[in-house]
């Protein structure tokens, strides 16, 4: 199994919960993750990742997404219907950065190598009109504490679809989903059933 991990905004192939998942899938000797740096404009991210999935095709591939990873997982589970699993998944990036950031502080440097611009909003309103397709192959956890997003938008979003997503809610929590590592083993045997 080739796992592709796609970490949240603000974060990279360095994070915590892409570094668990590496380790962990580590000792299980036939599973392998893949840690793309998504800190680039959406079109590029979409470029790069299809990519990576193409090259990967013969093997079995599967997505695990946090936040804005959540939401370009979602995008690739309807091209490519590959398993995945969200966590926390961001449903309308594009305004939830003007609604974090202001629309006066975008354009936003986010890393010395990428400024998100008003076009990149654009471009991650265009990839979310993609009709949610194979959702039954994707696994959202979600916690209620969650202080970025509400939680009950990806709910509604991903349980409105035919057949519907897998959806697990924690009580309280956190956006991080501190207990991701917890959650591997579960997580894990999600993917290798999905892509039986």
């Amino acid at each position: 199994m080739e796992i592709i991990y796609l970490h949240g905004f603000r974060s990279s192939p360095m994070s915590i919960k892409g570094q668990q998942l590496k380790h962990y899938c580590a000792k299980l000797g036939d599973v392998h993750v893949h840690l793309p740096d998504l800190n680039l404009s959406p079109d590029q991210v979409i470029k790069q990742v299809s990519a990576l999935i193409e090259t990967l095709q013969n093997q079995k591939v599967v997505l695990v997404g946090s936040s804005l990873g959540g939401f370009y997982a979602t995008y690739f589970v309807a091209k490519y219907a590959c398993p995945a699993v969200l966590i926390n998944p961001a449903m309308q990036p594009w305004q939830l950065f003007q609604d974090l950031f202001g629309i006066e502080q975008i354009p936003l440097k986010v890393t010395e190598s990428w400024t998100l611009d008003h076009d990149q909003l654009q471009q991650l309103q265009s990839i979310a009109d993609t009709k949610l397709r194979h959702a039954d192959k994707i696994l959202v956890l979600l916690q209620q504490g969650d202080e970025v997003l509400d939680y009950r938008q990806a709910q509604r979003y991903y349980s409105a679809a035919g057949p519907s997503s897998l959806i697990l809610t924690d009580a309280n929590g956190n956006h991080a989903m501190d207990d991701f590592e917890e959650k591997l083993p579960l997580i894990l045997e999600f993917l290798s059933a999905a892509i039986q």
